[in-house]
């Protein structure tokens, strides 16, 4: 494993949590409502504010709009459930009732991609990203260690506007310094000089394993972390493609709509000649489940394949 993943500190999701709690607990209008889901961090938070913490049950639909009620009387409120849930199942909820009237409402999705692999498709959220991604006024936070979801929370917190963040679940090791900005939106975590790889979330940890991979066949890759897919810092993101002849994009997210597309997207609306190649999930449904590691093999997102994309298609 590259040399900069540190040792696991926590649980991303509870580093989430715990500065929220921290948040609400020095704010008396921050509000969370749960459509019935917990974590381990969330117990204190029931426990100390129980007024400012309320399950509504399993109703995802009402809980978009209970919570658009509470922000237009000046609350801010934090809602959170499955992610396939809280946004497929509340698409037009949170189009209409907070995207449509710029709600500072947060939205986070609990276990994105297929986080939640042994309970088949109805729990993976493999198209939250193109759906979301096509709401207007809404940012989209993806953070990939316990470091950058507290900085997540934070920036949720403090935003005037629509916020969905993609929450994982797991220890994951620190990517990131505590002392960074993460109003950058994204970060080069190893620079490289042949190949820049952009990934996003939990599949950040992967792509420093494929770098690994691909230094045995003499391939020195850049890793870029985009923990804001929208907005994407463009200029910035620019600034660093412009040292690499060749892009790939990698995610746990189908190919159309994913960050793949968004950074295809930037590279056509500015004219820029580099070949990128995007790995994602393929246009197959899925007919199997099984636990992360073997999803990702079904879905060739494991190193070993995508080794072979690049060094077939892009080198």
């Amino acid at each position: 494993m590259a040399s900069e993943i540190h040792n696991p500190r926590t649980d991303i999701r509870d580093a989430f949590f715990d500065r929220l709690y921290d948040l609400a607990a020095q704010d008396r209008d921050t509000l969370f409502l749960t459509a019935d889901m917990g974590a381990l961090s969330l117990d204190r938070f029931k426990r100390d504010l129980p007024r400012q913490f309320i399950n509504v049950g399993i109703c995802e639909q009402s809980l978009v709009s209970i919570a658009a009620g509470l922000s237009l009387s000046g609350k801010k409120v934090f809602i959170y459930a499955i992610t396939s849930f809280i946004t497929q199942r509340c698409y037009e909820q949170i189009r209409i009732d907070l995207c449509g009237m710029r709600l500072p409402v947060v939205i986070v999705g609990s276990g994105p991609g297929i986080c939640y692999g042994s309970d088949g498709g109805t729990h993976h959220a493999v198209e939250d990203i193109a759906l979301m991604r096509a709401l207007p006024n809404l940012s989209i936070l993806n953070p990939s260690d316990p470091l950058s979801a507290s900085a997540a929370a934070l920036m949720a917190h403090k935003s005037a506007n629509p916020v969905y963040v993609r929450l994982d679940k797991g220890k994951l090791p620190a990517l990131h310094r505590e002392e960074e900005d993460f109003s950058e939106g994204l970060r080069v975590l190893k620079k490289g000089r042949d190949v820049m790889l952009i990934s996003t979330g939990v599949m950040v940890h992967k792509v420093f394993e494929l770098a690994d991979e691909l230094a045995k066949h003499n391939i020195d890759a850049g890793i870029i972390d985009l923990y804001r897919i929208k907005p994407i810092n463009t200029e910035l993101l620019l600034s660093y493609l412009n040292e690499y002849k060749k892009l790939v994009t990698i995610e746990e997210h189908i190919l159309a709509g994913g960050i793949g597309s968004a950074i295809c997207e930037i590279v056509a609306d500015h004219g820029i000649a580099k070949p990128v190649k995007r790995i994602a999930i393929p246009d197959i449904p899925c007919s199997q489940y099984g636990d992360r590691e073997w999803m990702h093999r079904y879905y060739g997102l494991d190193v070993q394949t995508m080794v072979g994309l690049i060094l077939q298609d892009c080198l």
